[in-house]
């Protein structure tokens, strides 16, 4: 439950339940012949993809061993067949000791019946999650997404019907292929502005750690490169986009949010493979840490120490150098604002609300902070939603995620709304929220005229 502790808090709600209700009114326009025709299509090559899957040898020693039995949905029967009947090496075990079958685990495995087995999943989920899910809710050739204040216990919204917070952005085809159903209305285009690194930029309200807050204030320095560098013992001139983006992903943000050593190299090693990653003068990164004495994985048991010379146990120096190096102030105000929590119960976010009842040390953690992050955009979106009014534009917001606001923007007034909303996110809420003590920034992304969704690109927003 959402509970408002102050004043400014209940405002905060009150006045964001409205804006967001015009929002939903507005709605989206669907590309509805789109649409239908991708439905088909992914039906189509669903049923394409299974049958070719089921002629194959692995499906064959599948039915063999199950008989009538046979579940091609079954992750136990899919980890028998592959780990023991065709005898591929298992990346991964459950804690209760059975085959780890998850999309993340099966990616690490080179097969092509996994391949195949991996890309119907995915179409499946695209089909009925989303395509259907969203073809479902269409009146009119628009779609109004319902987006909830007074649900989830982070202090963030939530999105039903369908929920519009949950496209999918990491995995590219699926990204684009739904959202090609997203268009803007006639002689508009769709323009996506999100806070860039918001709940970081957040957590220093928080922590208020000086390098923490040099980091953020420097554009000259970059967290994600340098603990790049650190992870995969790399060179400055040797990381590359991808390398950096996974040193953010899979070890600065898990960091963030309290993940363990163990879970940050098992994830930094497997996108080696799943990403094919290879330094900045083209050499397999498992080729160049090979070279830096580093071998193997490890275990990865969290019960057990690391064995030297495994990319396991340099990740665990790599994480006792973060806190205990780099962000010593960040570390002890984790310890010290759980061990409050402990006394009291609950905790005072700092847009006035209450975090209260039985929470774990990570989501003690992270809570507040998410909650507050999610707080700087409804307050932002509620006073563009007045803005636009007040300036008599006709620039409707149709969406938001999060960290992000989804506009309908007509071409005439893209500059315009694009500097409004910048000021508005950076300048107007600071001035309002003056416990914010680092500089925000916001990105733009536009979408062409009569494009869709998933052909957004990267403006520079005008001065």
């Amino acid at each position: 439950m959402v509970i408002p502790y102050k004043r400014s808090a209940y405002k905060l709600l009150h006045d964001g339940a409205i804006a967001l209700a015009e929002i939903e009114g507005n709605g989206i326009k669907i590309d509805t012949v789109y649409l239908k025709k991708t439905i088909r299509k992914t039906e189509k090559r669903i049923q394409r993809l299974q049958t070719e899957l089921e002629k194959g040898k692995v499906a064959r020693t599948w039915k063999k061993v199950f008989g009538n039995k046979t579940n091609f949905n079954s992750n136990d029967q899919l980890g028998k067949i592959l780990f023991e009947h065709m005898e591929i090496p298992c990346p991964e075990r459950t804690k209760t000791g059975k085959y780890r079958t998850n999309e993340k685990t099966l990616m690490t495995v080179d097969h092509p019946f996994v391949e195949k087995y991996l890309q119907i999943k995915k179409l499946q989920k695209a089909l009925t999650t989303y395509l259907r899910g969203i073809q479902k809710e269409v009146v009119d050739g628009f779609l109004h997404p319902f987006f909830n204040l007074h649900i989830t216990r982070t202090y963030r919204s939530s999105s039903d019907s369908p929920n519009f917070q949950n496209i999918p952005v990491r995995d590219k085809e699926l990204g684009n292929l739904i959202r090609k159903a997203f268009i803007a209305r006639e002689g508009h285009q769709l323009v996506e502005i999100d806070y860039s690194g918001i709940e970081v930029a957040i957590a220093a309200a928080y922590h208020k750690d000086p390098r923490m807050i040099d980091y953020i204030g420097n554009p000259k320095l970059d967290l994600h490169r340098d603990m790049a560098i650190e992870c995969y013992k790399l060179k400055s001139g040797q990381v590359t986009k991808d390398i950096r983006f996974y040193g953010k992903n899979c070890f600065v943000f898990p960091q963030f949010y309290g993940s363990m050593y163990t879970d940050c190299a098992r994830a930094l090693w497997g996108a080696i493979d799943t990403a094919k990653l290879c330094t900045k003068d083209e050499m397999p990164l498992k080729r160049h840490l090979q070279s830096q004495g580093i071998r193997e994985l490890g275990d990865c048991n969290p019960q057990e120490s690391p064995h030297k010379g495994s990319f396991e146990y340099h990740i665990q120096q790599v994480e006792k150098a973060f806190w205990g190096k780099r962000f010593k102030v960040y570390a002890q105000w984790k310890k010290k604002w759980y061990q409050k929590y402990v006394s009291r119960g609950w905790m005072l976010t700092k847009t006035g609300f209450i975090c209260q009842g039985f929470m774990k040390r990570n989501e003690v953690i992270n809570y507040p902070v998410q909650g507050s992050a999610f707080h700087c955009l409804l307050w932002s979106l509620t006073r563009l939603v007045r803005e636009l009014k007040k300036h008599k534009m006709k620039t409707l917001i149709v969406g938001q995620i999060h960290d992000s606001i989804l506009a309908d923007v007509p071409a005439k007034e893209l500059d315009d709304f694009l500097m409004l909303a910048n000021t508005v996110m950076t300048t107007q809420l600071t001035n309002e929220w003056k416990w914010i003590n680092v500089p925000l920034e916001v990105e733009a992304e536009v979408c062409p005229i009569g494009g869709s969704w998933s052909e957004k690109e990267e403006k520079e927003i005008p001065k």
